[in-house]
């Protein structure tokens, strides 16, 4: 037991590894494409997290549940890229991952989601609070979505230094895209609706993928998706948002 973790966690003790690491030009190189894939297979991630933590009443709570899941998410990481070589077993995380996120799209659109929220807020006698249980959901996520990257990013470098430097800034940046994302979900609110039928889809994806399908989505035709998604949903807000000036101002006219 103590040599298989020994195995597996042994490069990320080596001094020398790291000094190799950090002193060479051509492994920042690769690290770099790491973020860059990182951000890439993340785009579902953040629509994700950011949808989630609308379930908070307010700013200060939604900025607290990030800040507190990135420091899981690094330590889930951690752990993952240890087991990276036994990951392409584990397909059925994806399958459960799947069912969780079209889960949570159905409750969202059949509005269960609301009352189940205001139900949490308002029992005071609930065994976790409301924001532990969003932080708890963004933690599963990030396990389930890591899968995808860590695989990906193992497969460029076999070090495991290099994976982990590359994860741990790609996962910043995701979540500056997180952060941007759920900004936006306030001054827009069509784009809430819009990241829960995302997530619906981003479950298929999840799904398909699994090894008895083994049909995948390309992380750059999916981030075309989410992109098209938001112009769409854009073009929704504004159009409303017209509609209800010209409402407004014919009924001061009528007046």
């Amino acid at each position: 037991m103590f040599d298989l973790i020994g195995k597996l966690y042994g490069p990320f003790f080596n001094l020398h590894n790291w000094e190799t690491v950090i002193s060479s030009g051509s492994d920042w190189l690769v690290i770099f494409s790491l973020v860059l894939i990182e951000c890439l297979l993340s785009v579902d991630n953040a629509v994700v997290l950011a949808a989630q933590t609308q379930a908070l009443p307010t700013k200060k709570l939604r900025e607290k549940s990030l800040f507190y899941g990135i420091w899981g998410a690094y330590i889930f990481r951690f752990l993952i890229i240890g087991m990276g070589v036994y990951l392409i077993n584990f397909w059925e995380i994806k399958v459960v991952g799947a069912g969780y996120l079209l889960f949570l799209s159905i409750q969202f659109f059949s509005k269960s989601r609301v009352k189940h929220t205001r139900k949490l807020v308002s029992n005071k006698k609930r065994p976790i609070s409301l924001f532990w249980s969003v932080v708890i959901q963004i933690e599963l996520m990030d396990i389930i979505f890591s899968i995808d990257s860590v695989l990906a990013s193992l497969a460029i470098s076999p070090n495991p230094v290099i994976v982990l430097i590359g994860g741990m800034i790609g996962i910043l940046a995701m979540r500056g895209v997180a952060e941007l994302i759920m900004r936006l979900m306030r001054v827009i609110p069509e784009l809430e609706p819009m990241a829960y039928g995302l997530i619906a889809l981003i479950a298929v994806k999840l799904f398909i993928s699994i090894p008895i399908i083994d049909i995948e989505i390309p992380a750059a035709a999916f981030g075309l998706i989410v992109l098209g998604a938001v112009v769409v949903t854009l073009i929704i807000h504004v159009i409303r948002k017209k509609r209800k000036v010209a409402q407004t101002s014919d009924g001061s006219h009528d007046n």
